[in-house]
């Protein structure tokens, strides 16, 4: 029997190489397009992460300098807010000091100076009073019922 040049193609063991070398080709093809993927999205997520992290390494001292600026500008202008506040009050101040009656008000409150024809009074306090008070002064740094304790005495001693 002569053999067909087609008739070897069509062989079960021939079909069966053909076919365990096609299936090894699809594979490896499968394997590098995905490595070379990888190998590539990696280094571009690297060179990506690599520019993210030299941006906030550059831009970290300006923005530090940057908020501590508008700080001490916030700062500075309250300053400014309360010295004009201020200039206003003393304004207010020499403009009532330039009145005759507003300065013989002050001196009759503070100096005690009195009119002609007046009387004047002050006010004398009691040195025991004085002494009183700043026993109940401390009375604030004990319990309640010692301080109720001490009441109820000092009316047995009043008797």
């Amino acid at each position: 029997m002569a053999r067909r040049p087609d008739a070897d193609r069509f062989s079960t063991a021939t079909r069966l190489r053909l076919l365990g070398e096609q299936t090894a080709a699809r594979v490896y093809r499968s394997q590098s397009r995905r490595q070379a993927r990888r190998s590539r999205l990696t280094g571009r997520a690297a060179f990506l992460a690599l520019v993210v992290c030299s941006l906030v390494v550059a831009l970290a001292y300006p923005m530090r300098q940057y908020v501590s600026q508008r700080a001490e500008i916030a700062e500075q202008q309250r300053r400014m807010a309360e010295a004009r506040q201020r200039v206003e009050e003393l304004r207010d101040e020499k403009a009532r000091l330039q009145d005759d009656m507003y300065i013989q008000r002050l001196a009759r409150e503070h100096l005690h100076y009195v009119r002609p024809g007046e009387t004047g009074f002050i006010t004398v306090i009691d040195p025991r009073a004085a002494e009183e008070r700043r026993d109940d002064e401390s009375t604030a740094d004990r319990p309640w019922y010692s301080n109720v304790w001490n009441g109820v005495d000092n009316a047995d001693r009043n008797k």
